[in-house]
């Protein structure tokens, strides 16, 4: 053995027991101060802690309900809807019953009294709901609640908010359809000149009419406030939670003594100087949410005073105040209970940790000798093995690596090496012809010269594909797609092939060169299909844009499609549906590798169905997502 071996051996001989040793020496060291320290840490912040515990209750509670409300006033109102769609569905049956009885036996004028008389009486929600008619002038034909201002001419009366809501009505008739419409009138219940009322309108047809009935929105909200008080005094929590809700005007409307409710919070006095605590509390609520402390006179289980801090929302549509709290003397007992508890635990775990410690020493110690033994015995016969091995993957692994790049160089190199084939032999034909001018030279010496770079370049893309050390840099996609489709664009002409492209200005943080090569093989391939199909038009279709957390490309082509058998196989190494001499079957298992493995995308490919210009199509679709940072 040479030197290098024998303290190899004596490593593998010591090193593990002294290392178990230290290794159990530190860790025993450091969890005694990392428990110490986290110990001191915790009696330092249990307060602190059992406070932020408690707002976050409050706080969850109290959105709780103001979701729970706003949850019942949206569900409220649809059913409210549903209800009047319903009422009005259930009188235009009863005209359109009334109408093909007596449609043979008297005059349209006649049924029509028949149809207001059967209508006229019809009350429903506790006696607010009736039925109005009103025909395609804006004429009031039936108003149960004001029979003045039946036969009247309501087309261009204004609400109280300046809209002229017949027009609404009258558009509805000339449809001949149904909607809803939202309008100010006069509430019967109501001291306001015009309340928001919501009514759903349904075209009569042998009338020309529209049958109509609403509910007004106040009307609406006293029974969504009364839903809403009825769950909220069912709210309990923790030892004495409750939620309460006094209005702006300073009332109570929920609480948990019950002599405070419909009371004046002023005259219940259950906080030192309530009328600061009062405007603190509604100025609050006004701007949103936010916590308060402040003296209660009287908790509700020991009726002494004590210091609350509690947390209040807004519901300013309804002018609520939505609150809840917590009594600071339960945390002072619960910090002492928890700290007894912490030091109680504190010390058992230490005497559990120098136990343990003991005790994985020594059996950590007995497995390193016998390893160490072990790994000595193994040593030399490993040592023959190992050099042979290492040279054979090696050998295999760089092999491999060449094999895939040149297949790959080979596979991208054919279109640039085509385009400087036609550039050239199209040039040498012009001048055989006597009609090579300078701009078809130019023209000519341009696309040779770009394609020559783009082999170079390619020579480098695939050389970055075997370093780990490549380097992101943020680029619109708009550019990345500008220089791709101009390397391809002679191809794409001479194919008659349109691209159609819709790409937004997307900025990422990505391999670009990478991602260049991911798109010519895909559109390539799609020029490819187009090529031997029989269309009249040839399309491609590029579309760019992003979500929140990726850009997102689809090319997709008019091309009929993938075959079902070979649609799951498209990505596989090797597998292609082309000709020996016209692919390997590395680019589109290349393109996932790239996209999946190098920049952490996502790439599939599926059938599509779709319409352009009025003409349906078939294709392929490719989606590519790629993180945006």
């Amino acid at each position: 053995m040479n030197r290098n071996e024998q303290q190899i051996l004596k490593i593998i001989k010591y090193a593990p027991s002294i290392f178990i040793l230290l290794l159990s020496s530190f860790i025993t060291l450091f969890f005694y101060f990392e428990k110490n320290n986290n110990f001191i840490k915790e009696k330092n912040n249990i307060q602190n802690n059992y406070i932020i515990e408690n707002k976050n209750i409050i706080n969850n509670e109290v959105n709780r309900v103001y979701n729970f409300i706003k949850q019942l006033e949206k569900t409220t109102e649809i059913e409210l809807k549903e209800s009047i769609r319903n009422r009005v569905y259930e009188a235009h049956s009863i005209a359109t019953a009334i109408y093909n009885k007596y449609k043979t036996k008297k005059t349209k004028e006649e049924i029509f009294e028949i149809i207001k008389v059967s209508l006229n009486d019809i009350r429903y929600n506790q006696g607010r709901g009736y039925f109005f008619i009103d025909n395609n002038k804006g004429v009031k034909l039936l108003q149960p609640p004001n029979k003045e201002i039946e036969g009247k001419n309501f087309y261009n009366f204004t609400d109280t908010k300046g809209h002229k809501f017949m027009h609404d009505i009258v558009e509805i008739i000339d449809a001949k359809t149904e909607n809803f419409i939202e309008y100010y009138w006069k509430n019967p219940n109501s001291k306001e000149d015009g309340s928001k009322k919501v009514s759903f309108i349904k075209y009569f047809e042998p009338f020309n009419v529209a049958i109509g009935s609403g509910e007004y929105v106040e009307d609406f909200e006293k029974l969504i406030q009364k839903k809403a008080l009825e769950y909220i005094k069912l709210v309990r929590f923790g030892k004495n939670g409750y939620i309460f809700i006094i209005n702006y005007d300073g009332v109570y409307l929920n609480h948990i003594r019950e002599e405070f409710i419909g009371k004046s919070a002023r005259a219940n006095n259950d906080t030192v100087d309530i009328e600061k605590v009062l405007r603190d509390l509604i100025s609050i609520s006004k701007k949103g949410e936010g916590y308060y402390p402040y003296v209660q006179t009287k908790k509700p289980d020991t009726n002494l005073p004590t210091q609350k801090v509690s947390f209040v929302k807004g519901l300013n549509e309804w002018g609520w105040i939505i609150g809840t709290g917590f009594y600071e003397d339960e945390i002072n007992k619960s910090v002492k209970q928890k700290e007894k508890e912490v030091t109680e635990k504190f010390d058992i775990l230490m005497k559990d940790i120098f136990v343990i410690s003991i005790f994985l020493t020594l059996v950590l110690l007995i497995i390193s000798i016998y390893i160490s033994k072990f790994l000595e015995n193994k040593f030399n016969e490993y040592k023959k093995e190992l050099k042979s091995k290492q040279n054979i993957l090696y050998q295999q692994s760089k092999m491999a690596s060449m094999g895939e790049m040149i297949g790959n160089i080979a596979h991208q190199w054919r279109q640039p090496l085509s385009t400087i084939t036609t550039a050239a032999t199209g040039t040498l034909l012009f001048k055989e012809e006597g009609i090579l001018n300078d701009n078809i030279l130019e023209d000519s010496l341009i696309k040779i010269n770009k394609s020559a770079q783009h082999l170079s370049k390619t020579i480098d893309d695939f050389r970055d594909f075997f370093n780990p050390e490549k380097i992101k840099n943020e680029f619109l996609l708009t550019d990345t797609f500008s220089d791709t489709l101009e390397l391809i664009s002679a191809q794409f002409n001479s194919q008659n092939i349109i691209v159609i492209k819709k790409i937004e200005e997307v900025k990422i943080s990505s391999y670009e060169n990478e991602l260049k090569q991911v798109l010519i093989n895909i559109l390539n391939n799609a020029r490819d299909e187009l090529k031997n199909k029989e269309l009249s038009k040839k399309f491609i279709f590029i579309d760019v844009y992003k979500n929140e957390k990726y850009a997102i490309i689809s090319i997709k082509d008019n091309a009929g499609g993938i075959s079902e058998e070979n649609i799951s196989k498209i990505f596989e190494p090797y597998f292609t549906t082309k000709h020996k001499s016209q692919g390997t079957g590395i680019g589109l298992f290349m393109c996932e590798e790239i996209i999946v493995k190098h920049i952490k995308g996502q790439i599939e490919v599926k059938n599509v169905d779709f319409v352009y210009e009025e003409h349906q199509y078939t294709g392929a679709e490719f989606i590519i997502k790629i993180p945006l940072f």
